[in-house]
């Protein structure tokens, strides 16, 4: 099971996210487990949990180059969620977008 893990200032709206990703990941079958938390326990849960992938709310994106600092060197992609997509609640889209970076960190 491949993990991507949603991280917003709270949570709330992401968490709503996580769950149509996760609906959209097991109508196609897909090994995913999709979770989301606020920003602040990130250091936290990669230190537990170690996600495959790393999805920033739009209204977090200001962290993405701290974000990177941090953990890109450990291999784990990290992006930011597109607002549209996040706004829509469009699981689908971003659970393809998450699919594409866990593609492109394959290539590297």
């Amino acid at each position: 099971m491949k993990k991507i893990y949603l991280f917003c200032s709270a949570g709330m709206s992401t968490s709503m996210l996580a769950s149509a990703m996760q609906q959209a990941a097991d109508a196609h079958k897909l090994p995913f487990v999709v979770k989301a938390f606020p920003h602040g326990k990130l250091d936290e849960i990669i230190a537990k949990d170690r996600p495959d992938v790393i999805l920033l709310g739009p209204q977090v994106k200001y962290m993405l180059e701290e974000t990177q600092a941090k953990f890109g060197g450990e291999g784990i992609p990290i992006a930011v969620i597109d607002a549209g997509d996040y706004g829509m609640m469009n699981g689908e889209r971003v659970l393809k977008s998450a699919i594409v970076e866990l593609k492109k960190a394959k290539k590297k």
